[in-house]
């Protein structure tokens, strides 16, 4: 199989080049000229330069691919710029829907969406069937890729396509929460908010076995969840305090963290800054909830990903080797 992977410099992107590569595919990754290439440096793949929107480099990268996976996105929350993740997300999609089509022989296409575009389910676990109830959005980002997710589901008319809707990405290099493992592994992390928050988790590389799975054993126009479970922050903090050592963090007040999160917002629009705390940060915080089951994805295509507790034992091990 030969395989284009958008992205892929990113997080989740180079580790599914790397289990592509591992599994003896060819691999084309798409990436600007202006990015960050070192997560692929010592990866034997061909790079193809282009921006999302450039329906010409797509044309140039797609050639003799018979797999698309797109996972080139803008992921970020707060005070962010929703004018460039719309082009990103959404345009971006668009174009890469375009460009496939366009093939004398249109390639799969793999989506890598998010459980976000099912909305806010107010603590109910949901599954692929759901129907999203929530009217508004939380943020540019959950609109975007809800937009984008449209345009894939639409695009299943006149091509093979699958989405995978993971839930919370973990990695020893995750670019989110990693830093936040690093700071509590230096026993520096005193205060946290939002201990009560559930989270689905999903180790980066049981993502990318998935990805590839969908593509070899998945079903056009499907959706497929990707969770391996659920904890709060405060059970994966437990967890992480009992194979270390190194006491959890305290719960962060919660008055004090909307207080902020309407102080740094202005502050941070002003100033052309996305600070640590905002409005829609402490909204997905404190008052949204996605709860979703990921047995379809264990049916359909045999995954069987790593349970959420040697998911965090593994980064845990692996940050602790890497500061020494």
């Amino acid at each position: 199989m030969k395989a284009l992977v958008t992205g892929a410099n990113g997080f989740s992107g180079s580790h599914l080049v790397r289990a592509l590569l591992e599994r003896g595919h060819d691999v084309v990754g798409l990436v600007r000229t202006s990015s960050n290439c070192e997560r692929l440096q010592t990866l034997p793949l061909t790079l193809a330069y282009g921006d999302i929107c450039d329906s010409d480099a797509l044309a140039r990268a797609m050639e003799g691919v018979d797999v698309i996976f797109h996972l080139a996105a803008m992921v970020d929350l707060g005070v962010v710029n929703d004018v460039e993740m719309e082009r990103v997300n959404v345009q971006g999609t668009r174009t890469v829907i375009e460009a496939a089509i366009a093939r004398p022989t249109p390639p799969k296409l793999v989506y890598c969406s998010t459980i976000g575009v099912l909305g806010d389910t107010a603590g109910a676990v949901v599954d692929e069937t759901h129907v999203r109830q929530q009217q508004e959005f939380s943020s540019a980002y959950d609109r975007t890729k809800y937009d984008a997710q449209a345009l894939v589901d639409a695009a299943a008319r006149g091509l093979w396509v699958a989405s995978a809707l993971p839930s919370g990405i973990f990695g020893a290099d995750d670019p989110h929460f990693g830093p936040v493992l690093k700071l509590f592994l230096s026993g520096r992390l005193k205060l946290w908010p939002g201990g009560d928050r559930i989270t689905g988790i999903v180790h980066v590389d049981d993502l990318a076995d998935a990805l590839i799975r969908i593509a070899e054993q998945g079903r056009s126009g499907e959706r497929y969840i990707l969770s391996a479970g659920e904890r709060s922050l405060r059970e994966m903090f437990e967890l992480m305090s009992k194979n270390t050592d190194i006491p959890a963090p305290a719960e962060a007040p919660r008055w004090l963290m909307r207080v902020l999160g309407h102080l740094l917002t202005p502050m941070g629009r002003l100033l052309n800054w996305n600070p640590p705390i905002s409005r829609e940060r402490v909204h997905y915080i404190y008052d949204r909830c996605v709860r979703v089951d990921g047995t379809k994805a264990r049916r359909e295509l045999g995954w069987q990903p790593r349970s959420i507790e040697s998911t965090l034992s593994e980064i845990v091990r692996q940050l602790q080797a890497a500061t020494g």
